[in-house]
């Protein structure tokens, strides 16, 4: 049991990461330099949650695994108060700029600064 917990875990990181690489590739390839938004991907089945930039708000987030907290001020969004063991999702600070990500494993979230449309 213990083991098939940390090959999903696992897993699930592969593909987390496999997606950010070819956003990263696609985005890249095709900035924008125009208006930008927040990406909250989340939960098993990859919900996906647009939060404005332009508006200073706090978030709250239930992925199924945790409820994350997103801030948003002054253009910029970044993980605060997160409840999972490890809190490295907080040391990613600020986002602000195009494809900028931060991941929290254990919440199963990934926030993403993304061009609006």
């Amino acid at each position: 049991m213990k083991n098939k917990k940390l090959l999903t875990n696992i897993l699930f990181a592969v593909v987390v990461l496999a997606i950010a690489a070819v956003l990263l590739a696609v985005r890249s390839h095709n900035a924008t330099g125009g208006k930008l938004t927040a990406q909250l991907i989340y939960g098993d089945a990859n919900a996906v949650l647009d939060i404005p930039l332009e508006k200073d708000e706090t978030y709250s987030v239930d992925t199924g695994y945790y409820t994350v907290h997103i801030e948003v001020k002054n253009g910029r969004a970044r993980f605060i108060e997160s409840p999972c063991p490890d809190h490295i999702c907080e040391g990613f600070g600020w986002l602000s700029a195009e494809d900028q990500t931060a991941t929290c494993l254990p919440a199963r979230a990934v926030l993403t600064i993304v061009p609006v449309g």
